[in-house]
């Protein structure tokens, strides 16, 4: 099982660094810790699991590791491809109207996409949606105003997300792959607790930063100061 500690989020953060030289055993390290995650809440075994965004497919690998049932789904045929992968299970589809049937899936989750939706609360909806009575949805984000925000441009996303994606774009000679109003967007923890408190098919079971060791779960009660402290914030969701 994943670690609660500083030694975890080490790890993590090493694998991060890794990302550019080895993609593959980054991926395949913080899928690993996702489904490690994922099953503290729920079994895996022999469910049908839906991880939305999850690009080629390293996910729901882990998943079906697990012994769960695991598909893909990502609007972006090319990213299915990633790093010369074939993922299986998976297909293409767009987040904010899955082509899935209504409550099909046992698990639904998504890592790390929806701060790239244009319309957030559409996508939430949509991962609600699909999931069965008794089931859950795992989301993590990474909130605009945490250090990696802005991600490839930060930390100069604090200044503006236009004058950051102009300076990446100066100082490597490239546009940044995350092109703020385009593919990636401002979003803040306390919208999204809201959004999971107001939901009428959910109850908000958990809520963490993901990154983190698990003496610093009180910052997601911190108006304000999780905004920044956060990186990345988990969210469990128990469908009704």
């Amino acid at each position: 099982m994943a670690g609660t500690g500083i030694r975890r989020s080490v790890e993590l953060l090493e694998a991060f660094r890794r990302e550019q030289v080895d993609p593959d055993a980054t991926y395949a390290r913080l899928a690993a810790d996702s489904v490690e995650l994922l099953s503290r809440y729920t079994s895996l075994d022999q469910r049908v699991a839906l991880d939305v965004g999850g690009g080629p497919g390293y996910t729901a690998a882990a998943l079906r590791a697990a012994g769960a049932h695991a598909f893909t789904v990502d609007p972006s045929a090319d990213e299915l491809r990633l790093h010369g992968r074939q993922p299986e299970g998976a297909l293409v589809g767009d987040g904010r109207a899955l082509p899935v049937r209504t409550g099909s899936v046992d698990v639904c989750c998504s890592f790390n996409t929806l701060e790239h939706v244009r319309a957030p609360w559409a996508f939430l909806d949509e991962l609600v949606r699909i999931t069965r009575s008794g089931g859950v949805v795992f989301v993590c984000v990474t909130n605009w105003l945490s250090p990696w925000g802005g991600h490839e441009t930060s930390p100069w996303h604090y200044l503006g997300g236009e004058r950051a994606a102009s300076r990446y774009a100066r100082r490597t000679g490239l546009p940044p792959k995350n092109r703020y109003g385009e593919s990636l967007f401002e979003i803040g923890v306390g919208e999204v607790l809201q959004w999971a408190e107001r939901h009428p098919g959910v109850a908000l079971r958990d809520a963490f930063p993901r990154y983190y060791p698990s003496w610093c779960r009180p910052l997601v009660r911190l108006p304000g100061v999780r905004e920044v402290a956060t990186w990345n914030l988990a969210l469990v969701l128990d469908r009704h």
